[in-house]
């Protein structure tokens, strides 16, 4: 409808150019004014057409508004650069011949400096029309771009989460299969001490179950790992114990202070662990010259840890960050039925907390 409405306001001022100023009121003058303006309702789907029927006004009624919109037209939809200039120089061409309905025809001298200006009046509308194809596809581009950028982002984010996961998947296996097989061997004991063979039938039945249990957990994770290029999750993950280690290796002014022999499961002690090396490693690259407090606490229902670090003393580098670590870092917490936090303090620092049920091994 806009489209519409556009197209009948320009037939509605070229016709208005040729009926104010004709050079001429002869029947074939008339017929060549009506066919350029019905043409322009055509100039979205035939442009060079357009072009072609236009200038038959332009060289007898001397039409300005068809002809360049005609021209426009053609030159935001075409990108052959050579048609244009040519479709642009027959235009000047006939608008500054004599119209064959003139009487005083006129000099040469003034039929060049005309040409001159016909010219100009072809070459604007050609030039605002590129001008506006180009527009039309750096704004495209720029939409690619943004979707392609947008989803390297998603990507990027499922990667670390499935890479999280894993990691975590890892370390539920350490403590799943470490009970298990401690039901196994419990259930081995009681299938020899028991003396009613129910009850070692049982135990039997427990100890097969449990092991069997064990082996399809082993296989699933050996499956999982060897999907990965990173040997380094078969490695002994840190704990609690090993943030004395974290902290003084950590390159910054660290105070650290809370029980470390907190009683709490592994995946709890080695996800407060993560959180405080993911803090350590932020403080390093984004205020440089600051120094931090950590904190591990407990009030016998829930455990948690909370670092905070004050305002950098120097400027930090732009290093990039897209605060994916933080993402995996609640990624944790939601696994473990806990809590994260993180924000900037009042003091011009930042603080990360996270909290986690105590649930003891």
């Amino acid at each position: 409808m806009k489209a519409r409405a556009i197209d009948a306001g320009l037939i509605a001022l070229a016709a208005a150019d040729i009926y104010f100023n004709p050079l001429t009121d002869a029947p074939a003058g008339v017929a060549v004014a009506v066919l350029a303006c019905a043409a322009l309702a055509l100039r979205r789907r035939f442009p060079l057409l357009v072009v072609a029927l236009t200038l038959p006004a332009a060289l007898v009624q001397g039409a300005l508004v068809a002809p360049s919109v005609a021209l426009y037209t053609l030159a935001r939809q075409s990108r052959d650069r050579r048609l244009l200039i040519a479709c642009a120089v027959v235009a000047s061409i006939v608008g500054a011949v004599p119209s064959p309905f003139d009487e005083d025809p006129g000099d040469l001298v003034s039929s060049l400096v005309y040409f001159g200006y016909t010219v100009a009046t072809s070459a604007f509308p050609v030039v605002l029309g590129q001008l506006v194809q180009a527009r039309q596809e750096l704004r495209q581009r720029l939409v690619e771009i943004e979707d392609a950028k947008e989803h390297e982002r998603v990507l990027h984010a499922q990667a670390i989460l499935a890479r999280e996961r894993s990691q975590l998947a890892r370390e539920m296996h350490d403590v799943v299969s470490h009970q298990v097989s401690l039901i196994a061997v419990q259930a081995g004991a009681l299938q020899v001490a028991a003396g009613d063979p129910q009850t070692r039938e049982a135990a039997r039945t427990i100890r097969s179950l449990s092991v069997g249990t064990l082996d399809e957990l082993r296989t699933m994770v050996t499956l999982l790992r060897s999907s990965g290029d990173d040997t380094t999750e078969l490695t002994p993950q840190p704990t609690l114990a090993d943030l004395r280690t974290l902290v003084g290796n950590s390159g910054i002014e660290v105070e650290l202070s809370g029980d470390l022999a907190l009683p709490v499961g592994t995946p709890a002690q080695r996800a407060l662990y993560r959180t405080v090396q993911e803090a350590l490693t932020n403080v390093r690259k984004h205020a440089p010259g600051a120094s931090a407090t950590v904190e591990v606490w407990h009030d016998g229902k829930v455990v948690g840890v909370t670092v905070t670090n004050g305002p950098p003393s120097r400027p930090s580098l732009p290093l990039p960050g897209a605060r994916q670590g933080l993402v995996g870092l609640q990624e944790r917490a939601d696994i473990l039925h806990g809590s994260f936090e993180s924000g900037p303090t009042s003091e011009g620092g930042f603080q990360v907390r996270m909290k986690l049920p105590i649930l003891t091994e």
